[in-house]
């Protein structure tokens, strides 16, 4: 098992290479619905849904696999930042899907923590 300083020095140097830390660093552009002092979300670029916004720390973190005991405050802001869009969205009503995978077999692309809100349209189960 990995030690947190071995894992925190791994996402510090993965940090530069992160699509999703460009975005919180303002190096890559995004179309910003949220931002805090912890929590960005921006629309997704290949939606899958005709609301489907992606929710992030600005805190690099790999994914739900990694988080630990400190961040659980961050976790509770970015679930009611999801909550937030879905009202403002105008989804909040007929329901929504909050989504987030760990690991390539589970479909992450990008390594960093993100939730997909998802919504306007009927979703199936089981997904995928």
């Amino acid at each position: 098992m990995r030690s947190v300083r071995s894992i925190r020095a791994g996402a510090e140097a993965l940090r530069g290479h992160c699509p999703f830390c460009l975005i919180v660093e303002g190096e890559a552009s995004a179309d910003v619905v949220h931002s805090s002092d912890r929590v960005l979300a921006f629309r997704d670029t290949n939606p899958q849904a005709p609301v489907h916004i992606l929710l992030i720390p600005k805190e690099h973190v790999t994914s739900v696999r990694e988080l630990g005991e400190g961040q659980a405050s961050m976790l509770v802001e970015l679930l009611r930042a999801a909550t937030h869009l879905a009202r403002a969205e105008g989804i909040d009503q007929h329901g929504w899907r909050l989504v987030t995978n760990v690991g390539a077999d589970a479909g992450q692309s990008v390594p960093h923590l993100h939730f997909h809100l998802l919504g306007g349209r009927r979703m199936r189960w089981p997904p995928g």
